[in-house]
């Protein structure tokens, strides 16, 4: 190439640098004896390209490489003449040499252009020619030059936010109101803005909320080591959002992105130290109050009614809350189409603990009178929970949590499931039982964090969970003789702890006490235990689970209920047994039946059967 340097053409490279730069390219090749070439008019964002200029510190030979890189990306008359201008190389994209020779007059050279801002920004991309830099072509990644022509172009792994719609209460919105003043202060350039929240939905609803106030659209982004992408942001108007989440005890370490330079905004849980250089501020968002509560029950179309005792009986956050109201039927929201919603599913916690679907009424417990009385003073504060802490002493104010944990003891077949799931219906809540295997681990810190992320998940869907033989997780801690004690120790110090911040309802069963730790038993707010049946309770339990089909004589029924010291779940067995076998007969279920499935159940326990029911 035969070129002549160019004049620097001054003022007008900031004015429109791509029209600079093709001016620059026409009088060049005019030089080098080419025919005169109509410059074409390559259209561009101008306030796009305001904004690039103004977070990167281009020099003034930079702005007019990319202009002339821009214009060949974009206008297929100008990358002919590129390669006209190039020949023999016949590259359709400027070489570092050819931009070099243009710009000369500002400062520009290959070294320059290579070791300059817009090169290390990501902006311009490097060919992979096997030549010396000044015959490797220059590029602009496409997503770039679409974006500098006006477009909406995402680069790679970027999408706009995916969570659904969520009607905010007015602290959310106050949190978002803040977010967009961090977003576009002067002092703080790139700040790291944290949103903790139990639901991602409810963080990025915030986060829409604050683009409205600032004027900047917020951008999901999951790849930090992509070229350009702090320049894109800028340009685009946008700012980076991304979604991590940490146990108890981890570390959500930024690494790359803490090395972007343009603010980042991260939703994530409650949990979880951030390991980051750069400025950072923090939100929580809380549970909305009961009077916020009824005010989005009443966005989501229920009546006021049905709003307040919404509001009063459950406990949930603007996401969830959302999550319900987009399952009820549009046009028809009520208290009954919530009830539904609500057994349909909990959110986050349908992937961590198997929900029960059990209908259990009060007539199919058969409790003693001052175990019934206890469960019904149980149901009362789970139901009141909300309010329990209103108009009481600041003592009990400045610690007060909603969370409700009880404790049911009593051998196996006493109850305790059954009474589980009642006060699950009598509350409106669904019960999730929790699997124990699930949630233990060998590897150290594994369990805490499975329960953290399950107690949270349980209160962002306001749910029951229900641990049976919670003895295994919350066992008493034990004398320090190595080092696997003091883990152990160190775990049943983390388990007590979490459950007595827990905000929701925790039902554990459990064969013996005994084998709690004191200090659990202090955080409990109910111990209830279930008794072995009596003969009376024995002689209902009976009558229940028959009921009026069989052939059973009152006074045989009299006299099992008299002899045979079974629990409630184990009449279940030994009727099912007999339905089974006069089933299969084509009869109703005789005394006999019964016999022969008392004496299976007792051999089942290893014991001898009483003397009524013997052989």
């Amino acid at each position: 190439m035969n070129l002549t340097p160019g004049i620097s053409l001054g003022a007008q490279t900031q004015a429109d640098p791509v029209q600079t730069a093709l001016t620059r390219l026409a009088l060049v090749s005019e030089n080098a004896g080419h025919s005169r070439w109509r410059v074409p008019d390559v259209a561009f964002d101008q306030q796009r390209f305001a904004r690039l200029q103004a977070a990167v510190s281009l020099g003034e030979g930079e702005v007019l490489a990319l202009g002339l890189v821009y214009a060949a990306e974009s206008d297929p008359a100008v990358a002919r003449q590129i390669a006209m201008v190039q020949a023999p190389l016949a590259q359709g994209r400027p070489l570092a040499g050819l931009l070099a020779t243009l710009f000369a007059g500002e400062g520009l050279s290959v070294l320059g252009l290579a070791a300059g801002a817009a090169s290390h920004a990501g902006l311009l991309a490097w060919g992979e020619e096997a030549a010396p830099l000044p015959e490797r072509s220059l590029g602009l990644p496409d997503w770039l030059a679409a974006t500098l022509a006006g477009l909406d172009c995402l680069p790679p792994g970027a999408h706009p936010l995916a969570q659904p719609k969520v009607v905010l209460h007015s602290a959310a919105a106050g949190i978002g109101s803040e977010i967009a003043a961090a977003l576009t202060a002067q002092e703080v350039s790139a700040p790291l803005l944290v949103v903790r929240c139990g639901c991602p939905a409810e963080g990025e609803a915030i986060l829409r909320l604050a683009a409205r106030h600032c004027g900047l659209q917020p951008c999901e982004v999951v790849q930090a080591q992509v070229p350009g992408l702090a320049a894109w942001l800028a340009m685009a108007g946008r700012f980076a959002v991304i979604h991590r989440r940490a146990a108890p005890g981890e570390s959500i370490d930024l690494g790359e992105w803490d090395r972007i330079p343009a603010p980042l905004v991260l939703i994530t849980g409650t949990e979880g130290q951030i390991v980051a250089a750069r400025r950072r501020q923090e939100w929580r968002v809380a549970v909305p109050d009961e009077a916020e509560r009824q005010q989005l029950w009443q966005e989501w179309g229920l009546g006021q009614r049905d709003a307040e005792a919404a509001a009063a009986g459950l406990r949930q956050g603007a996401g969830r809350i959302a999550e319900l109201g987009r399952a009820m039927p549009p046009g028809n929201a009520s208290l009954a189409a919530l009830g539904t919603a609500m057994q349909a599913g909990g959110g986050r916690i349908d992937g961590l603990a198997r929900r029960s679907q059990v209908a259990v009424r009060r007539a199919d417990i058969v409790l003693p009178t001052a175990l019934g009385a206890a469960l019904d003073r149980l149901r009362d504060r789970i139901r009141l929970r909300n309010r329990l802490g209103e108009g009481l002493g600041p003592t009990i104010a400045a610690r007060y949590r909603p969370g409700v944990r009880a404790l049911f003891t009593g051998e196996s077949g006493t109850g305790k499931t059954l009474a589980a799931h009642w006060l699950a219906n009598e509350a409106g809540l669904p019960c999730y039982r929790v699997d124990l295997a699930a949630m233990t681990s060998k590897w150290i810190g594994e369990t805490e964090k499975n329960l953290s992320q399950l107690l949270d998940a349980a209160e962002q869907g306001d749910v029951v969970l229900f641990f049976d033989e919670a003895d295994a997780l919350f066992g008493a801690r034990t004398d320090v003789g190595d080092a696997n004690d003091r883990h152990a120790n160190a775990q049943t110090n983390f388990l007590l702890q979490r459950i007595e911040e827990f905000d929701g309802v925790a039902l554990m069963a459990t064969n013996s006490r005994d084998r709690f730790d004191p200090a659990f038993v202090r955080r409990l707010d109910a111990v209830l235990d279930f008794p072995l049946p009596d003969a009376a309770a024995r002689r209902q339990l009976w009558a229940c689970h028959l009921g009026d089909g069989h052939a059973v004589p009152h006074a045989a029924l009299d006299q099992l209920a008299a002899g045979i010291d079974l629990a409630g779940g184990h009449v279940r067995n030994v009727v099912l047994a007999a339905a089974s076998r006069a089933l299969a007969d084509g009869r109703a279920i005789g005394e006999a039946d019964l016999l022969a499935a008392i004496r299976e159940e007792y051999a089942k326990l290893g014991r001898s059967p009483p003397a009524v029911a013997a052989d």
